[in-house]
């Protein structure tokens, strides 16, 4: 059934991305600064809500626990649709939910990163969006 594999893909494109910026995130220098003194600022500045981490050290545990939600979205949706699709099929809220979470990603995605995210993320909610219709209408 087309519901089917429109949620499977789009959970995979979530599970990749979200793969690939955890693999970013510990295994490369993709998002260190340009500039070395600004990294060097953040690895020695603290925010005013604690002295118990530095800029730098947050910059990476935001961008693993980024990465920790898409994964989730994956480990949620895959499963689920690959395995008990009448779930979805049978339940409004977890049919409309990950249109709800693309669109929250989607508009991450434009007003604050780049390019291949957004599409990646926008190609995704568009399988959960027709799927929701599929399912719904």
């Amino acid at each position: 059934m087309i519901e089917q594999l429109l949620i499977v893909i789009g959970a995979i494109i979530f599970g990749l991305l979200g793969t690939i910026h955890l693999f970013y995130t510990f295994f490369t220098n993709k998002f260190d600064t340009r500039d070395f003194h600004v990294s060097d600022a953040m690895k020695k500045t603290s925010p005013i809500l604690t002295n118990q981490t530095t800029v730098w050290r947050a910059w990476i545990g935001f961008n693993a626990s980024h990465s920790l939600g898409a994964l989730l979205i994956f480990a949620f949706y895959f499963p689920l649709a690959v395995f008990n699709m009448n779930i979805i099929l049978n339940s409004y809220w977890f049919s409309i939910l990950p249109v709800i979470i693309g669109f929250a990603y989607l508009f991450l995605a434009k007003k604050y990163w780049f390019k291949i995210p957004f599409v990646g993320i926008f190609i995704s909610t568009m399988c959960f969006i027709i799927a929701a219709l599929l399912i719904n209408v």
